[in-house]
């Protein structure tokens, strides 16, 4: 049975200021490790709603609590929806756009992950994490954050 997950999505890179990255494991795939990601709810909700919901719902972090704010960087990829995840798209979708933004927070900042999408978190400096994605879009997000976040 095909699902009804609208194909554009939000990938919210999560770093500190001296740029070591948050990457949470998936719950349903031992091994794989991202940034936060999630899917419209619909295609009337804003993409900047979109990173503050999925953001809340994937680590507990609220995006408006901090003294950064989350950055929409205005950049997006396209991407071939993994074969073993297709079901969750109307029939014959097979590409996702995914939009990038990014937050800075503090490292002790309380991450309080969702146990039936996430099972483990760990801070590293942008280089190994974007090593260590499963997702060349993402890798690819974490390999530009130097050049998109001035430290202040």
């Amino acid at each position: 049975m095909a699902g009804d997950k609208i194909p554009e999505s939000v990938l919210v890179v999560i770093h500190s200021e001296d740029l070591l990255v948050l990457l949470i494991e998936r719950a349903d795939h031992r091994g794989f490790w991202q940034s936060v990601t999630g899917s419209r709810a619909s295609w009337e909700e804003p993409l900047i709603e979109t990173a503050r919901r999925e953001l809340a719902e994937e680590t507990g972090i609220d995006a408006d609590a901090g003294a950064c704010p989350l950055v929409d960087w205005r950049f997006s990829q396209t991407y071939e929806i993994y074969p073993h995840w297709r079901h969750r798209y109307p029939v014959g979708v097979t590409e996702n756009v995914e939009h990038v933004f990014s937050i800075c927070v503090p490292r002790d900042t309380p991450i309080r992950l969702s146990s039936r999408e996430h099972v483990n978190s760990v801070w590293l400096p942008w280089e190994d994490a974007a090593e260590r994605c499963f997702s060349w879009s993402n890798a690819k997000a974490i390999r530009d954050l130097p050049s998109r976040f001035s430290r202040r």
